[in-house]
């Protein structure tokens, strides 16, 4: 490397570091952060977003339908959950193509979403037959090529 080139780079590096440092750049970190969830709203809402592998999709669903929505759907009874839906893309291949299916569930507020689902009591009082639910489940995530939760903050735009 020349010498010119050498000081351009270390010209370019203090300047990242010092801007790093700056208050321009605390504002632009803390303009990153997570938001604060709305005041006006104590419900909780997550997305849970699947891409089930190719050819699978009719499989995934009837499972997620058959083992999974069952025990939201008792949640919601107990009020933990306030609200379940679940979405498709309209095309294959729509959008980036990310998921092939998702859920939004909607918490009644932030406790009920990190805290203690019930789950496991559920599944027992709903299917006795827990070799095949088991079984079932795995086929559920067998059949993923990913699948990812993003709990959200809702942003008031009117102030």
């Amino acid at each position: 490397m020349t010498r010119t080139k050498r000081a351009w780079v270390s010209a370019g590096i203090v300047a990242v570091g010092i801007g790093l440092s700056g208050p321009a750049s605390v504002a632009a970190r803390r303009d990153q952060a997570p938001a604060a969830q709305a005041a006006s709203r104590t419900e909780k809402t997550a997305w849970y977003f699947y891409r089930v592998k190719w050819g699978h999709q009719d499989e995934f669903v009837g499972l997620f339908q058959k083992n999974h929505y069952p025990v939201l759907r008792e949640q919601m009874k107990t009020g933990r959950i306030t609200g379940v839906r679940t979405y498709v893309p309209t095309y294959h291949g729509d959008g980036r193509a990310d998921w092939t299916f998702a859920v939004a569930i909607t918490f009644r507020d932030a406790i009920a979403m990190s805290g203690p689902s019930g789950e496991a009591d559920i599944v027992r009082k709903l299917y006795p037959d827990q070799a095949t639910f088991r079984k079932e489940e795995q086929r559920r995530f067998e059949i993923l090529d990913a699948h990812w939760d993003v709990p959200l903050n809702e942003l008031e735009m009117e102030r």
